[in-house]
Protein backbone atom coordinates (compact mmCIF):
# COMPACT_ATOMS: atom_id res chain seq x y z
CA UNK A 1 0.00 0.00 0.00
CA UNK A 2 1.13 3.44 -0.78
CA UNK A 3 1.65 6.64 1.92
CA UNK A 4 -1.05 8.77 1.98
CA UNK A 5 -1.11 11.91 -0.43
CA UNK A 6 -4.36 13.81 0.59
CA UNK A 7 -6.86 13.30 3.48
CA UNK A 8 -10.16 14.33 3.01
CA UNK A 9 -12.59 14.66 5.78
CA UNK A 10 -12.48 10.86 7.74
CA UNK A 11 -11.13 9.51 4.65
CA UNK A 12 -7.24 8.78 3.51
CA UNK A 13 -6.64 8.31 -0.09
CA UNK A 14 -3.78 5.86 -0.54
CA UNK A 15 -1.43 6.07 -3.89
CA UNK A 16 0.17 3.32 -5.00
CA UNK A 17 4.52 3.74 -5.76
CA UNK A 18 3.19 3.81 -9.59
CA UNK A 19 0.68 6.79 -8.92
CA UNK A 20 3.07 8.57 -7.01
CA UNK A 21 5.82 8.09 -9.63
CA UNK A 22 4.26 8.91 -12.56
CA UNK A 23 2.85 12.26 -10.55
CA UNK A 24 6.27 13.11 -9.53
CA UNK A 25 7.82 11.91 -12.88
CA UNK A 26 4.99 11.95 -15.96
CA UNK A 27 5.78 10.47 -19.02
CA UNK A 28 5.40 12.25 -22.55
CA UNK A 29 3.96 15.30 -21.21
CA UNK A 30 3.74 17.94 -23.74
CA UNK A 31 5.98 20.67 -22.06
CA UNK A 32 5.09 23.64 -24.45
CA UNK A 33 2.03 25.84 -25.64
CA UNK A 34 1.82 23.85 -29.22
CA UNK A 35 2.20 20.26 -30.14
CA UNK A 36 4.18 19.08 -33.01
CA UNK A 37 2.61 20.49 -36.18
CA UNK A 38 2.97 16.67 -37.12
CA UNK A 39 0.83 14.87 -34.90
CA UNK A 40 -2.27 13.72 -36.98
CA UNK A 41 -4.49 12.83 -33.83
CA UNK A 42 -6.20 15.27 -31.31
CA UNK A 43 -8.74 13.97 -28.64
CA UNK A 44 -9.91 16.51 -25.50
CA UNK A 45 -11.97 14.99 -22.84
CA UNK A 46 -13.53 16.94 -19.46
CA UNK A 47 -14.07 20.20 -18.53
CA UNK A 48 -11.48 22.34 -16.76
CA UNK A 49 -15.18 24.37 -15.31
CA UNK A 50 -15.45 20.70 -13.44
CA UNK A 51 -12.06 20.39 -12.58
CA UNK A 52 -10.37 17.64 -14.62
CA UNK A 53 -9.70 18.31 -18.58
CA UNK A 54 -7.41 16.00 -20.54
CA UNK A 55 -5.81 16.40 -24.05
CA UNK A 56 -4.48 13.74 -26.28
CA UNK A 57 -1.90 14.06 -29.22
CA UNK A 58 -1.04 10.89 -31.36
CA UNK A 59 1.37 10.51 -34.42
CA UNK A 60 0.52 7.26 -36.69
CA UNK A 61 3.06 5.87 -38.90
CA UNK A 62 1.05 5.37 -41.70
CA UNK A 63 2.35 1.94 -42.62
CA UNK A 64 1.53 -0.22 -39.85
CA UNK A 65 -0.90 2.47 -38.18
CA UNK A 66 1.10 2.06 -34.75
CA UNK A 67 1.30 5.15 -32.29
CA UNK A 68 4.53 6.36 -32.67
CA UNK A 69 4.37 9.38 -30.27
CA UNK A 70 1.93 10.65 -27.33
CA UNK A 71 1.92 13.46 -26.01
CA UNK A 72 -0.94 14.87 -23.54
CA UNK A 73 -1.93 17.26 -20.97
CA UNK A 74 -4.33 17.80 -18.13
CA UNK A 75 -5.87 20.14 -16.14
CA UNK A 76 -6.28 17.97 -13.21
CA UNK A 77 -5.14 16.45 -10.01
CA UNK A 78 -2.64 13.87 -9.23
CA UNK A 79 -4.60 10.70 -10.46
CA UNK A 80 -5.31 12.53 -13.29
CA UNK A 81 -1.76 13.13 -13.94
CA UNK A 82 -0.08 9.57 -13.12
CA UNK A 83 -3.21 8.16 -15.38
CA UNK A 84 -2.45 10.35 -18.32
CA UNK A 85 1.09 8.99 -18.26
CA UNK A 86 0.51 5.63 -17.35
CA UNK A 87 -2.02 5.55 -20.12
CA UNK A 88 0.74 7.17 -23.00
CA UNK A 89 3.54 4.00 -21.97
CA UNK A 90 0.17 1.73 -22.53
CA UNK A 91 0.02 2.91 -26.46
CA UNK A 92 4.03 3.45 -26.89
CA UNK A 93 5.03 -0.34 -25.44
CA UNK A 94 7.00 -2.40 -27.35
CA UNK A 95 7.11 -0.56 -30.80
CA UNK A 96 3.50 1.07 -30.12
CA UNK A 97 0.11 0.10 -30.06
CA UNK A 98 -2.14 0.13 -33.32
CA UNK A 99 -4.88 2.37 -33.48
CA UNK A 100 -7.18 -0.38 -33.44
CA UNK A 101 -5.51 -1.77 -30.00
CA UNK A 102 -5.21 1.72 -28.73
CA UNK A 103 -9.13 2.32 -28.46
CA UNK A 104 -9.55 -1.32 -26.28
CA UNK A 105 -7.78 0.54 -23.63
CA UNK A 106 -10.15 0.80 -20.74
CA UNK A 107 -10.24 2.88 -17.42
CA UNK A 108 -10.09 -0.71 -15.49
CA UNK A 109 -6.46 -1.36 -17.00
CA UNK A 110 -5.28 2.41 -16.91
CA UNK A 111 -5.98 1.35 -13.16
CA UNK A 112 -4.48 -2.28 -13.07
CA UNK A 113 -1.48 -0.71 -14.36
CA UNK A 114 -1.26 2.01 -11.92
CA UNK A 115 -2.18 -0.21 -8.90
CA UNK A 116 -5.28 0.93 -8.45
CA UNK A 117 -6.63 4.76 -7.67
CA UNK A 118 -9.12 5.50 -4.49
CA UNK A 119 -12.85 5.10 -5.42
CA UNK A 120 -13.24 8.91 -5.34
CA UNK A 121 -10.57 9.15 -8.10
CA UNK A 122 -11.95 6.47 -11.28
CA UNK A 123 -12.89 9.14 -13.51
CA UNK A 124 -9.36 10.34 -14.04
CA UNK A 125 -8.84 6.83 -15.99
CA UNK A 126 -12.13 7.39 -18.09
CA UNK A 127 -10.63 10.99 -18.97
CA UNK A 128 -7.67 9.16 -20.66
CA UNK A 129 -9.88 6.32 -22.02
CA UNK A 130 -11.69 9.41 -23.92
CA UNK A 131 -9.43 11.85 -24.89
CA UNK A 132 -7.42 8.67 -26.38
CA UNK A 133 -10.47 7.90 -28.10
CA UNK A 134 -11.24 11.01 -29.66
CA UNK A 135 -8.05 11.42 -30.58
CA UNK A 136 -8.38 8.00 -32.63
CA UNK A 137 -11.51 9.43 -33.75
CA UNK A 138 -9.59 12.48 -34.88
CA UNK A 139 -7.22 10.55 -36.84
CA UNK A 140 -9.26 8.65 -38.92
CA UNK A 141 -11.84 11.12 -39.61
CA UNK A 142 -8.69 12.91 -41.76
CA UNK A 143 -7.81 9.92 -43.11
Amino acid sequence: MGDVINTCGDENWFYSETVKDHFFNPRNFLKTENPPEDFQGFGVYGSPACGDEMKVWIKVDPESKKIVDYLWKTFGCASAIAAASICSEMCLENSGLTIDEAVKITPQMIIERLGGLPPRKIHCSVLCDKALQNAVRDYLSRG
